[in-house]
């Protein structure tokens, strides 16, 4: 399973504790949780997000290769 974080919730994330506790908690469950990098640099937070232990990487490619894989892929 995989989490993306992907545009302004990468900042949001990079300022509030409490969803960085739950993201803590996914990667504790073995759910890989990944950014993108366009994005968080953007924002200015790769960095801060990569040091919660989020693979912070341009999300383009693989996104796309999600999308036409078999994958179910749930966005909000």
């Amino acid at each position: 399973m995989k989490f993306i974080v992907w545009g302004p919730s990468s900042k949001l994330l990079s300022e509030d504790q409490e969803l960085q506790e739950q993201i803590k908690e996914f990667i504790k469950a073995d759910i890989n949780v990944e950014a993108c990098q366009a994005c968080a640099d953007q924002y200015g937070v790769s960095d801060d997000l990569a040091e919660l232990g989020i693979d912070v990487k341009y999300m383009g490619e693989p996104l796309t290769d999600y999308l036409k894989s078999d994958s179910k892929v749930i966005t909000f």
